[in-house]
């Protein structure tokens, strides 16, 4: 009987053991096997700006590879961006693309409207 509780005791302290180390190796990499995402831009889909210069910030965690209408732009070690975008008066997109090490892409279109207080004037003479 006493050599039978050892054995359960022992079996069971391992179970607890593995288990605990698998649940370990989940939470530790839940980031890789989730993949990429831009979180936290500062911008909102259909908003009207009125600046011509406009200044985009955002999150994309465990990006190696971010681009800002295809133009690759730099990440932090924390995943934060910073960019300086110009606009056109009317209908403007902004695309952000995250890649990560394993392929896995995020992709985020921000359709904005510029209508500048200061419109060019066109001065004609004869």
């Amino acid at each position: 009987m006493q050599n039978h509780a050892k054995k359960i005791i022992k079996v069971g302290g391992l179970s607890v053991f593995f288990i605990l180390i698998i649940i370990y190796a989940i939470l530790g990499s839940k980031d890789l096997i989730l993949g990429v995402k831009i979180k936290n831009v500062n911008l909102v889909d259909g908003a009207t700006v009125t600046e011509n210069i406009i200044k985009l910030t955002g999150n994309a965690k465990n990006a190696i590879n971010l681009t800002l209408n295809g133009r690759e732009i730099s990440v932090d070690q924390n995943g934060n961006f910073s960019e300086i975008v110009a606009l056109l008066s009317g209908y403007n997109i902004i695309n952000i693309k995250a890649k990560d090490k394993f392929g896995y892409v995020d992709e985020k279109n921000f359709r904005l409207i510029g209508g500048f207080a200061e419109k060019a004037k066109l001065q004609v003479t004869y």
